[in-house]
């Protein structure tokens, strides 16, 4: 248990922006996988853009670090392109 009024604060805060990251983590975990885990090229194609986007606000949130929004960006992209050339 907290013994300051300052520590009482910092464990409310801290458990919203845990919250908060948790949401957005999760948002661009599922949309990773919805490109990954698609059927066809073509669907993995058309769910790119949006898991881009959400791997980019994670970055802008600095829930995730810039570098490691890049590789992540670039593997997806590695992965439909690859996807795409074996059709």
């Amino acid at each position: 248990m907290a013994h300051s009024k300052q520590a009482v604060k910092r464990i409310r805060t801290n458990e919203k922006a845990r919250t908060a990251n948790k949401s957005v983590t999760t948002a661009m975990r599922t949309a990773t996988k919805r490109v990954s885990r698609a059927e066809t090229a073509e669907a993995a194609a058309t769910a790119l853009p949006a898991a881009m986007k959400k791997v980019d606000k994670a970055a802008k949130k600095g829930i995730l670090h810039k570098n490691a929004a890049a590789r992540r960006k670039s593997r997806l992209q590695r992965a439909v392109n690859k996807a795409a050339a074996a059709k």
